[in-house]
């Protein structure tokens, strides 16, 4: 029989052997469900790769959403070999929506990915600007600006020179193409730094 001072403790205990017998069936089922949901969300980002590279107009991206947008240029990264971190972009993060980085035996890289889902008016240097304010914060090798429009010939000036490589739509549109043909070809990837300041330097 318990005492009065007891019952708070024999209460307490009766509460977390109910939570432990419901955890041992709840746990696996969200585990499982975890894993259901990343492998829908890769298989939506790789059918978005497959519309977007099996369309040979430059414009194909313009039917897309700017989630969209952001889930198909991490994808390509990955396609790259790039481990992509997804920030969802705005925030203390200065507008950054992806943290790339490849493990290696000193750590591996950082590198910043903003995206700009602008079609109706041209990226301008503000927005290279405050990326590389980013970089140099958080001591990141490089980073990228990705747009499916164009780039002001003042943000192409800044960047030139500096660790900040501009992608704009048919750039863009090139490198899912090639990351995608890659990626089909052979497990070994090239980073997509290196072919996008190929690309820019062209």
């Amino acid at each position: 029989t318990a005492q009065p001072g007891q019952m708070g403790a024999m209460l307490a205990q009766t509460m977390w052997r109910s939570a432990a017998t419901v955890g041992q069936y709840l746990l696996p089922f969200v585990c499982l469900a975890g894993a259901g949901m990343s492998a829908w969300r890769r298989k939506e980002r790789q059918s978005l790769v497959a519309n977007v590279t099996q369309n040979k107009a430059v414009d194909a991206l313009d039917g897309i959403s700017w989630r969209e947008f952001e889930m198909l240029v991490g994808e390509g990264f990955r396609l790259q070999g790039y481990q992509v971190v997804e920030t969802g972009g705005g925030g203390a993060d200065g507008g950054v929506d992806l943290v790339l980085s490849k493990p290696s035996k000193d750590g591996g890289e950082k590198f910043l990915v903003q995206c700009k889902q602008w079609r109706a008016y041209k990226v301008g240097v503000d927005v290279v600007r405050e990326l590389y304010g980013v970089m140099a914060a958080k001591g990141a090798a490089g980073g990228f600006v990705v747009t499916s429009g164009r780039f002001t010939d003042e943000a192409v000036s800044f960047a030139s020179g500096r660790n900040v490589t501009l992608v704009d739509g048919p750039k863009l549109h090139g490198f899912l193409q090639q990351a995608k043909a890659a990626a089909d070809r052979s497990p070994a990837r090239a980073p997509l730094l290196h072919s996008a300041q190929t690309v820019e330097a062209s």
